[in-house]
């Protein structure tokens, strides 16, 4: 005899429905006619989905769901939750434990409210000890076991959107009096970066008081965490039950209120925890080429430059002023209109168009986001009254007219980002009324350097043909809830794309080394977000991943290349037991079945779609994710005999086997997300020069600072140090006609040596002032300045930008180039030393070849010698040091005695040196110099050498 008791968890597909709910049945079956005693459990077990889209005043009538649930007493031991979050990707247990203290037997729910964009893994079940065990199954493999077995008994549970980002879960179990019923949720789901952090959202509404409830969060960052904290969004009386510890790349975060703090009341029996417990977080970047992590055969790729320009913004405010806007949603609009045209800047361009069954343009041409502009703006808003149908489709296209007119005209800076930011809160009832054609006119006219944001009020907007036109044209959409704070969620969607850094990014990999890699081509990237890149390692044994990124920025085209080593990561997360090994692998599933999901939205034909769908169900079952053609199926572990409930036989169904059934017929639902459609991976960029590749005659600057001036035609190198003081500005290049200057700001040992301190330089400056174009290589990292703003890049990693004639080259760890206009190069060298050194610190060396083309007025220590002097050395006698050779020097009519010796050349061998033989003259060049070296002392970093 052979009893299965089976439940399946998922989201069967129903297009076009408001309201769709999805049933599951139990039922088993029976080889014997022998009947178990009334001993065994009893158990009536069911499992229903359901997710509304109901408008809000229905929403709020709705009862609240607690997390367990039951109409007789019923003891909850213990609410757990546990979420390891490993490089942005989070596993996140929910347990539960519950008695039914009735003295009958009664239906007890588990309800958890999860992330939309969560898939569910796995749920598990253990009902006085007998275990329920789930497992991924394809749709159709479910619906037979359903068909094989259908007869018997029958439960029910539900699943509803009744938040703002969360669906729930929900099930019920009828058990006998005394019983214990253990249930385990576990689902996964992606972290992403909005305004600077990661936001991490547990549901808590356990529904009465529990001895022991506790959340745990644990946080594993390699590169580490910058900050971690928990705000009070529970309430400031669970203040005191938060504990949070914290390392650098580790940090735990415990919620575990005592029974008392749990209590709305001193003597109150009900509980005050309700509402979302929140972990918010950001990671350290030490370069702007992003993360690369390798683990387990697959690699993610993580890109969040900051410290960059914005790009300037043209963008058109499309406004529904239909009659529905009528009320609160007009009136919100207008308040958060009024914060976000604050926002704009003189460098920024706009419009508003407003529509109801017409279409109106404040501006027929976008105006320049000055002070007395917004204003008018400001003005125009508050007038509207809202009346009238939905002409969506005109409205749009008459915002794409303005930018192309203007684009037409040469008004629009190529480097700046073009948007439409839509905001309705209805379907089109006027003009073109068929979403498809709308989505057609759209992309025709559309063009590949705007994008289109869609915003939707409430729930009466299609809000996933909002989606379709914002995914199709390089754009997002998110669904505004109309509640008191929609002003607030207008801005704060606004502060996600009101700071564009970059554009045109691509990141590429080695085409042998990496396969199945996701998105990898993005039109914008927004201060305080991030991209993300993931895909499997190809080569078998590779002992490094490289990585190559392009974008462009307000004047600059970046190329930025960083590497990480393939076993390291795999190595370090075997020692952290709150780590999790497999985030990598889950990561690329999780991202690329979601781009799927978005590319089958867009798909032109049912055949494409269902090679689409293929693909994500292959997916799913494979990494064991709840998506809309996969189920959850629960069964008995090990396949035990024991039949768990013999209750009354249904009228019209027996007791067995059951499926998550569709409530209608009426074929599939899209489940859309918010992710551009996948983008192939296309040839790495090349690899950067070596130090090694560096010209041979070259004058050089570094340690004390030594100066070595190599004169060609004379084939000799002349040393001289400067000993000045730390804070001193010396001029080594200064070219007024070409606006070329070359400075070198001196910072001081940490302590002094035989009475003397020594000097480094710690920060060099490159400035071409034509373009107002400076470059700061410091010993902490690089900042480029534009005239409109500063650009930070990391030593950390090989870069390469181009900007408005100059170029910066960077070779990680290693030394920068600068070179402007193909005349003029600079390279400098960076010198780490050891942290606890107790004498030396970090400090720069300058390397500029003879063969620099300056114009004849340049001057400055270096600059001086673009024309070689006249040399003499004879007179050599044995110096005070038999190992050094003393010489008299005849140079610009001056004799001066100099001393055979050597310095060091760090291009080749960065620890040690080579060796430069040369004649050192003493009192820091005196005589070979023009003037004095104090002379050559000037007041800023970007200061000319102004002759004495």
């Amino acid at each position: 005899m052979r009893h299965l008791a089976i439940f399946i968890l998922g989201l069967v597909l129903a297009p076009k429905l408001n309201c769709f709910e999805f049933v599951v049945e139990e039922d088993w079956e029976s080889g014997s006619p022998a009947r178990q005693s009334t001993d065994d459990i009893s158990m009536h077990q069911n499992m229903r989905f359901r997710r509304s889209v109901l408008p809000i005043e229905e929403e709020e009538e709705e009862e609240d769901i607690e997390a367990i649930v039951g109409a007789a007493p019923v003891t909850v031991q213990c609410y757990k939750v546990e979420s390891r979050i490993t490089s942005r990707f989070a596993h996140t247990i929910v347990r539960s434990s519950v008695v039914n203290s009735a003295q009958q037997a009664q239906s007890i729910g588990f309800n958890v409210q999860i992330p939309k964009r969560a898939f569910i893994t796995n749920f598990t079940m253990n009902v006085n000890g007998i275990t329920f065990v789930g497992s991924i199954k394809e749709k159709t493999v479910a619906r037979n076991l359903y068909a094989q077995a259908r007869a018997k008994g029958k439960a029910a549970g539900i699943v509803r959107s009744n938040a703002m980002d969360m669906e729930t879960f929900k099930t019920e179990v009828h058990v006998p009096a005394g019983s214990k019923i253990e249930f385990e949720l576990h689902y996964q789901e992606m972290m992403h970066r909005k305004l600077g952090a990661y936001e991490h959202f547990v549901h808590l509404q356990p529904g009465r008081l529990v001895p022991h409830l506790q959340v745990d969060v644990y946080v594993y960052e390699p590169k580490g965490i910058s900050f971690i904290e928990a705000p009070s969004t529970l309430g400031e009386q669970f203040a005191g039950a938060i504990k949070i510890t914290h390392s650098k790349e580790k940090a735990h975060v415990v919620f575990k209120p005592t029974l008392q703090q749990q209590r709305k009341c001193w003597n109150c029996t009900t509980s005050a925890v309700e509402g979302v417990f929140t972990v918010k977080y950001d990671v350290l970047r030490d370069n702007n080429a992003g993360e690369l992590q390798v683990s387990d055969g697959h690699f993610v790729q993580f890109f969040a430059p900051s410290n960059l320009t914005p790009l300037p913004k043209n963008i058109v405010f499309v406004i529904d002023v239909s009659g529905s806007m009528w009320g609160l949603k007009m009136k919100q609009t207008v308040q958060a209109m009024q914060t976000i045209l604050d926002d704009l800047t003189m460098d920024d361009y706009f419009s508003i168009v407003d529509f109801n069954h017409n279409v109106r343009c404040w501006s027929e041409d976008l105006v320049p986001g000055s002070s007395i502009q917004v204003e008018e703006a400001k003005k125009y808003i508050e007038t509207i009254k809202p009346n009238g149908g939905t002409n969506i489709n005109e409205a749009i296209l008459r915002a794409i007219h303005m930018l192309t007119k203007a684009s037409n005209h040469g008004l629009i800076d190529p480097r700046s980002v073009s948007m439409i930011i839509l905001v309705s809160d209805g379907d089109p009832t006027v003009g073109e009324i068929k979403l498809s054609a709308i989505q057609k006119n759209i992309k025709r006219y559309m063009r590949e350097e705007f994008s289109l944001f869609s915003l939707g009020i409430g729930f009466d907007v299609d809000y996933d043909f909002l989606e379709r036109i914002a995914m199709e044209n390089r754009g997002i959409a998110q669904r505004v809830h109309a509640s008191q704070d929609a002003a607030q969620q207008l801005q704060n969607f606004y502060s996600q794309v009101s700071s564009p850094l970059l554009r045109k990014i691509t990141i590429q990999f080695p085409e042998d080394a990496v396969t199945d890699v996701t998105q990898n081509h993005f039109d914008k990237f927004f201060s305080g977000s991030e991209l993300v890149v993931a895909g499997k390692i190809q080569q078998s044994g590779l002992s490094t991943l490289n990585s190559f990124t392009t974008a462009s920025s307000a004047r600059m085209d970046l190329s930025l290349q960083t590497d990480a080593d393939c076993q390291q990561l795999d190595s370090v997360l075997s020692h952290h037991s709150h780590s999790f090994a497999g985030f990598a692998r889950q990561m690329w599933a999780y991202i690329t079945i979601n781009q799927l999901l978005a590319e089958r939205s867009l798909a032109p034909t049912a055949v494409k779609k269902r090679k689409i769908t293929q693909k994500i169900l292959t997916l799913a079952v494979e990494h064991q994710f709840v998506t809309p053609f996969t189920a959850l199926l629960v069964e008995s572990e090990g396949g035990q005999e024991r039949l768990l409930a013999d209750l009354p036989k249904d009228p019209k169904q027996g007791c067995c086997a059951a499926l998550l059934q569709s409530g209608s017929s009426s074929g599939p639902v899209q489940v859309v997300h918010s992710v551009p459609p996948w983008a192939p991976m296309t040839t790495p960029a090349p690899s950067h020069e070596v130090v090694g590749a560096l010209p041979d005659h070259i004058t050089i600057v570094d340690n004390d600072p030594h100066f070595i001036v190599h004169l060609p035609k004379k084939k000799m190198d002349i040393c001289f140090n400067i000993d000045s003081e730390p804070g001193h500005i010396l001029n080594l290049v200064s070219d007024p006609e070409s606006g070329v200057v070359v400075n070198g700001q001196l910072v001081g040992a940490k302590q002094m040596v035989n009475k003397k301190l020594s000097t480094y330089f710690g920060t060099i400056t490159v400035s071409y002032k034509p373009q107002g174009i400076r470059v700061d290589a410091k010993t902490e990292h690089i900042i480029l300045t534009d005239g409109k703003g500063n650009h930070t890049l990391s030593w950390a990693a090989t870069a390469d930008v181009i900007l408005s004639g100059v170029k910066v080259s960077i070779v990680k760890d290693s030394h920068l180039t600068i070179t402007v206009n193909d005349k003029i190069t600079v390279t400098v060298l960076l010198h780490r030393v050891w942290k606890k050194n107790p004498i030396s610190v970090d400090f720069l060396g300058v390397y500029i070849p003879n063969d620099n083309k300056y114009s004849p007025g340049v001057h400055g220590l270096i600059g001086q010698f673009s024309v070689e002097p006249d040399v003499k050395v004879y007179n050599f006698r044995e110096g005070a040091d038999p190992m050094k050779m003393d010489a008299t020097m005849e140079v610009n009519g001056n004799k001066l005695a100099v001393t055979r010796g050597w310095q060091k050349d760090y291009r080749q061998d960065r620890k040690h040196g080579d060796d430069v033989f040369c004649w050192f003259i003493h009192n820091s060049g005196k005589g070979f110099i023009e003037g004095h070296y104090k002379n050559y002392i000037v007041p800023e970093l970007d200061s000319y050498y102004e002759k004495q």
